[in-house]
């Protein structure tokens, strides 16, 4: 989606003042100098003063430019923006949060990055390390011993370098290792004192290319050999396609093993798309678990090839009621980042062949041992016309009208809510649909949105989420940043009044202790009085439509929101759907 003509470009807004030549470097100037040699092209931040230093250095240094601040609301924002720009492009912007204050608020989203296995720079700061240079009482309070620790189960790596020099040497490694396979969010801590310092000695210049030795991890030959061996002899195989890449070469990769072997293939809400979903080789539906069908042919599978599946021990579990009777092949480089904190490395699966490679590798590896088949690529079908239907709209009718509305242009779904269902949105190229937030982080959805959209923005694509209205009202303050920096995005509250996946669990519970179900909403609905969430955005300078609660107005209201956003607009679209979820949605412990 190229900007109109009077949309402002990011990189024209909050030029500052040039500043006077000849002045000394300081420690943070080092950092700032670093961020631009890697090639970082924004930080997200929410104004600290643990890292003045370091903010004084990108104005007026390096002019706010390579890196630009972009301005956040909260910080939780901030990460969430970064990630959602790691979606897409799968190369980390840098974020900042202030000492131990802004990191607690940033972690729920540190974590969300962490699950989705998606890379991030984070910079925080903490007060000076030497107790003589603290200030009386405010220095003191936001200064933590060992500040790292508060995350470091589950960032990839983290460090507090005690000198300009380190601190180089820090984003080096740190840049190295988020953008290695398997990717995570870095942090580095740095000390307040040690930026606001002159640097006595110039450093020596470096290469910072030569700081990043390339990682390819490709399965051994003896390896793709037997697995070539494996899929082949099979009559019934099937892929799991987990986390994988989002270039259009791996897709097409993809898409010729499975036509190769004639596999079936099954792909996931909680990741971004893999494979077309309405191909003839694609099983059931993409949602949060298997639908009956694909549970139903994977069962049936003699060889089952796992492309990084997110929690494969226990999609085979319920699958194959405890045991698969296919052989288990893995492609994933995941257990590298497993710890005895966190669980997000799932129940611990059946895998009769491992592949501890990057699956985009082992993708290339397999098709180019294996003969050519011809594509079974299907035409799209056509769109049926809308047609409005009485009573309360469901989700599925906002699809249905959203596709008509965006007819003739390419969608990016950044985010989706947990009533969508998978069946009624074919995915058909990489940045279709961009994957779940991966930690069930209620809040996630704007920001990642907002972060998506910057890295979309000036391609053509037009970015879009779906978020429940729970998700969008812990989040939505991340809108402001891309009215401010003109970031045109669209997202549609799917507003059902309710946390309603607790009502189900609450319901659940009832049922169990034989008690009234009809209890279930309360502490759960948000209707009394009822939040207006267009003015919610429209506070913030977005273009605001709704709320929608007649199916005869669902489309024409797209039609418009989606013209405000071709017109470079941030847009908002309130829609009251019924409350309750298909199975397919496999919504889980998750919350709306």
């Amino acid at each position: 989606m190229a900007p109109p003509n009077d949309v402002v470009d990011p990189a024209s807004l909050e030029r500052p003042v040039p500043g006077q030549p000849g002045n000394a470097l300081f420690g943070s100037d080092v950092v700032a100098d670093m961020l631009r040699a890697i090639d970082v092209p924004f930080i997200a931040l929410n104004p600290g003063a643990s890292y003045r230093g370091l903010h004084d250095s990108i104005v007026n240094y390096l002019g706010n430019s390579q890196p630009q601040m972009l301005l956040c609301l909260h910080e939780e924002h901030a990460v969430a923006i970064a990630h959602g720009y790691a979606k897409v492009t799968n190369k980390p912007m840098a974020v900042a949060l202030h000492s131990n204050v802004g990191l607690m608020h940033g972690t729920m989203a540190i974590f969300n990055a962490w699950c989705d296995r998606m890379p991030i720079i984070i910079l925080g700061a903490t007060g000076p390390v030497d107790a003589m240079k603290r200030r009386p009482w405010i220095d003191w309070i936001h200064t933590a011993r060992d500040q790292g620790a508060l995350i470091r189960n589950y960032t990839k790596w983290d460090d507090q370098p005690a000198s300009a020099g380190a601190a180089r040497e820090g984003i080096l490694r740190a840049n190295w290792m988020a953008r290695t396979a398997p990717m995570g969010p870095v942090y580095i801590n740095l000390d307040a004192a040690m930026q606001e310092e002159p640097v006595r000695e110039p450093l020596p210049p470096i290469d910072p290319a030569r700081f990043m030795p390339p990682v390819t991890s490709a399965a051994p030959e003896h390896l793709l050999k037997q697995a070539v061996e494996m899929l082949q002899g099979a009559k019934r195989p099937f892929i799991l396609m987990g986390r994988v890449g989002r270039g259009e070469v791996a897709w097409a990769n993809r898409l010729r093993l499975a036509e190769t072997l004639g596999a079936r293939v099954a792909t996931s809400l909680k990741e971004a798309a893999a494979f077309p979903t309405d191909h003839p080789l694609h099983v059931g539906a993409p949602a949060s678990l298997l639908d009956a069908t694909a549970g139903k042919a994977l069962a049936e599978a003699d060889v089952i090839l796992s492309l990084d599946w997110n929690d494969l021990g226990g999609t085979l579990r319920t699958a194959c009621k405890g045991m698969p009777q296919g052989r288990v092949i893995q492609a994933s480089l995941d257990h590298l980042l497993h710890n005895g904190w966190s669980m997000d490395h799932q129940s611990l699966p059946v895998v009769d062949l491992m592949l501890p490679a990057d699956p985009d590798e082992v993708v290339a590896a397999l098709v180019a041992l294996l003969p050519t088949a011809p594509s079974q690529v299907p035409a799209p079908a056509a769109l049926a016309p809308f047609e409005p239907k009485p009573g309360i709209i469901h989700i599925d009718q906002v699809s249905h009208a959203l596709q008509v509305a965006t007819a003739g242009h390419t969608v990016c779904l950044t985010h989706v809510s947990l009533s969508w269902t998978g069946s009624t949105w074919p995915f058909r190229h990489p940045l279709a649909y961009l994957g779940g937030d991966g930690g069930g982080g209620l809040g996630a959805g704007p920001g990642n949105t907002v972060g998506a959209a910057l890295a979309l923005r000036g391609t053509g694509t037009l970015p879009i989420g779906v978020c429940g209205d729970g998700d969008y009202l812990m989040g939505c303050t991340a809108l402001w940043t891309a009215v401010h920096y003109g970031i045109p995005l669209m997202i549609i509250v799917a507003n059902n009044q309710s946390f309603y996946n607790d009502e189900m669990h609450q319901e659940r519970m009832a049922r169990a202790r034989n008690r009234p179900i009809e209890n279930k909403w309360i502490g759960q609905r948000m209707s009394d009085p009822a939040i207006d969430h267009a003015a919610i955005a429209t506070a913030q300078g977005v273009t605001g439509f709704g709320p929608v609660i007649e199916g005869k107005d669902l489309l024409p209201t797209l039609e418009k929101a989606v013209a405000a956003l071709l017109e470079g607009k941030v847009v908002v679209v309130e829609v009251r759907i019924q409350t309750g979820y298909l199975p397919e949605t496999g919504s889980g412990f998750a919350r709306t």
